[in-house]
């Protein structure tokens, strides 16, 4: 599986941001899809995920502000960001893994290259 993250870009804080990670494959529907973030200077962080059946889970941080989807017919995965903070400023990373849904890392078979979202205050 090849993963293509893309939608970044720089916003002002309250704006609203979708990323999108495309991904090659005829087995796309059965992976989970996660979407992990990396700020400078920190290591990189779990956000969200979206397993084979539809079930999401967030981070604390982002409850009710983000909202992951996927498209399974389109191969695709989308991380909607609302009510961006400064503190959302890092680089997003889009994921896939064939066993169950997870929020470690080490978890995730395939990664996409990220995508850098930069939130002005």
């Amino acid at each position: 599986v090849q993963l293509q993250a893309s939608g970044g870009g720089l916003v002002q804080a309250g704006d609203s941001l979708r990323l999108s990670c495309a991904a090659s494959g005829r087995t796309f529907s059965s992976y989970a899809m996660g979407w992990f973030r990396q700020a400078p200077g920190k290591e990189r962080e779990f956000v969200g995920y979206v397993n084979w059946t539809g079930y999401k889970f967030y981070v604390d941080s982002v409850k009710g502000r983000f909202t992951i989807s996927r498209d399974n017919a389109k191969n695709a995965v989308y991380l909607q960001m609302n009510s961006l903070k400064p503190e959302d400023t890092a680089v997003y990373y889009c994921a896939a893994h064939r066993g169950a849904a997870s929020d470690r890392m080490g978890d995730y078979d395939y990664w996409g290259q990220g995508t850098q979202v930069t939130v002005s205050s």
